[in-house]
Formats: C-alpha cells, structure tokens, sequence
C-alpha cells in the first residue's frame, strides 16, 4: 500500500459521518438521441474511457468517503442499471423515486433516510453525470467544505471559475470581502444568464458557475426544508424507511410532492448560503457542444467519438457513434453528428439550447417512440 493509498484509507476510517448522495435519476435529454429514457446518459460511457458517468462518479467518491456511506438516489426503473455499473454497491444504499419530482424531492428522500440512520452525517450532494479531471483538487476542495459544513450551521456550494461567458450555465455571486479558509458569502443565484450579462459577470470577478455540488450537515438542510418548504418536510419527516410498505409510501408521498430543484426551493431564499470558489476540471456534461468542449480534436478541431468515423475537409464539429457503422462527414463546419441506432442528428453546434424544444415535440408526435 502507497503512502498515498495509506493516508487515504485512513482518512476513511477517520470520518464516519461523512456521507455522499448522488442524484442519479435524470434522463439527460439534451443528449438525445443516444440518451434516452430507458437508457439515460449516466450509464452511458460517454467520453469513451471504459467507464460510465455513475461509475466515474462513485469511484471518484469512493476515494475519501467509506463506500457504505455512498448513497444512489435514482428512478425505480434504474435500480438494475446503477447494481450493473456499481456491483459493490449494496441494495439498500439505493433509494428509488416512483416520479421524476425535481432535486428538492430527490434531496429530502435521502435527508430523512440518512437522519434516521445517523442523525450526526455531513453530506456531500452531487450529480451522477458531471466530468472532473483534475480528482487531488476536488478532494482537497471537498474534504474543505466538509469541514466548515461541520462547524457551521451553513449550506455550502462549491463554485467554478468561470472561462467564458456560458450562457447554459446558473451563476453565484458571491462577496469578496466575507472569506472564511476561501469560502464566502453568497449574495444572489442567477439562472443561465443572457450573453451580455454572462459577460458582465465575468468582468466583474465576483461570479462564479453553480455546479450542482452542495455540502451540508443533515440538521442543517432538514431545518431548512421544515422553513422554507413545509410541504416536502411534512411528507418525508413522517415517512418510516424501515417500513416493509415503505415502497408504497413513497408512492403515495411522491403524488402528493410538488416538483421543485433545491436551488429555487431553498438555495436562493436562505440567508446562510456560502460558495467555495473551485477549480477541479469540471463541466457538467449537458449538451453535445459541452462534450465537444471537453474532448480530444483532431487538427481540425473535430472531436470524433467512435469507432468507425472520418472526417474530411471538416472543423469545430462533433461526431459520435455508438455502433460500428462506418460514418463519414465531408465539407462540414460547427456541427454536432449523432448517430445512434434508430436516430441520426444532424444540428448546428450553437443550437444546442433548442434541442430540448425539439426532443419534446418528437416526443408528442411519434408518442414517445424515439424516447
């Protein structure tokens, strides 16, 4: 065993009450047509590395959190798939949601399932389907936040340094001037902003990219759930986990649940919300031109994903295949090729925002049959 691998594993043995939930039951429609819902995008290998988005995600966790403290929250009809691509995992650390009802829900599932399993844990809050190169940084960063969410009765969220002016992403404001170890008070959350405010943002240097990651204790989120939304408290703080009906609860529970996300349900009404300014290679993987960003190019700036593919006289394009179809683009420029097994895309690169638009109308009319 490494001095590393040492250090590591006894950090672990050190911190019990450190917790994960990862939030795994999206569809990822935006990265339609091979992201669908019988198959959404976390399972998926995405980046061609050998591994899928979830698995990535656990191991990377896996590194400094004990693995019986690492909790899936997901839909029930991807029960198997997380078992499939997480094996070591046990049943019970997978919670499953009946609907799709938004973070807010999927956060208070796990919140009062861990509070009455150990009412002492701090929590780390991530998605599934995220990219992050550089894992030292984003466990020194972690590990950071996990410690001022012990010793304060804050919500923290971990914060990218912006490099441009992305108008898909939410930003924090956060001041300056109010720093404990680097993390500060934030001031306002604003929802993917027009281009020339995302680029007042950035010249301010006081913006940040929300990036989905939150860190807090369990009373502390459970408080603010009971003040801020009454509603979701009152449905889960009364639900027994260790009911044999408990299945048939979150049913009942789940139709009775407002669909809302914790940044707007919570994050931006509560008055002590602290970021922690971060730079650990992230994105949050959301579209095809974000995978495009993140990928190898070739001379040309095309990124080519697959097996089969060429490319001639082409630039600043996408193409990705999943199948052993031979794929051949020609005379092409900023655009995003998909060719999955019953769809093939073809958009423009800086259209990525209507895809979502277009999916829901395909939805409607082939009745769900490309979905």
């Amino acid at each position: 065993m490494t001095y590393i691998q040492r250090a590591l594993f006894n950090l672990k043995m050190k911190n019990k009450n450190h917790y994960v939930i990862i939030m795994a039951g999206g569809i990822g429609s935006r990265f339609w047509p091979v992201s669908k819902k019988n198959f959404p995008k976390q399972f998926m290998d995405i980046l061609g590395t050998g591994q899928s988005l979830i698995t990535q995600t656990y191991m990377r966790f896996a590194e400094f959190i004990p693995e019986e403290n690492i909790y899936i929250v997901t839909n029930k009809d991807y029960v198997e798939l997380v078992q499939t691509h997480i094996p070591s995992i046990q049943r019970n650390q997978i919670l499953e949601e009946p609907l799709a009802r938004n973070t807010a829900p999927c956060i208070a599932l796990a919140t009062y399932k861990l509070k009455q399993i150990n009412p002492n844990a701090i929590c780390i809050i991530a998605p599934s389907d995220h990219l992050i190169t550089q894992e030292k940084q984003f466990i020194e960063t972690s590990l950071k936040a996990l410690d001022f969410a012990e010793e304060n009765d804050a919500l923290v969220t971990l914060g990218i340094q912006p490099s441009r002016p992305d108008t898909g992403y939410g930003y924090i404001q956060y001041n300056p001037k109010t720093s404990s170890n680097g993390i500060h008070e934030v001031k306002t959350f604003t929802e993917k902003p027009t281009e020339e405010i995302a680029k007042s943002f950035i010249e301010s240097g006081e913006f940040l990219w929300n990036a989905g990651i939150f860190v807090w204790s369990l009373n502390a989120i459970a408080n603010r759930f009971e003040h801020l939304l009454p509603e979701i408290h009152q449905l889960f703080s009364e639900l027994d986990f260790n009911s044999p009906n408990i299945s048939n609860e979150l049913e009942i529970t789940y139709g009775q649940c407002p669909s809302i996300s914790i940044d707007y349900g919570i994050m931006e009404k509560d008055k002590n919300v602290f970021v922690l300014p971060s730079n650990f290679g992230w994105s949050d993987l959301g579209t095809w031109k974000s995978l495009w960003d993140v990928s190898k190019k070739d001379s040309s700036n095309n990124s080519l994903i697959g097996n089969n593919i060429r490319a001639y006289q082409s630039s600043e394009s996408l193409v990705f295949s999943n199948n052993e179809k031979l794929l051949v683009i020609s005379g092409l420029e900023n655009v995003v090729v998909v060719d999955s097994d019953d769809v093939l895309l073809i958009m423009n690169k800086d259209k990525e925002q209507e895809l979502r638009n277009i999916v829901n109308e395909i939805k409607d009319k082939f009745k769900g049959k490309y979905n």
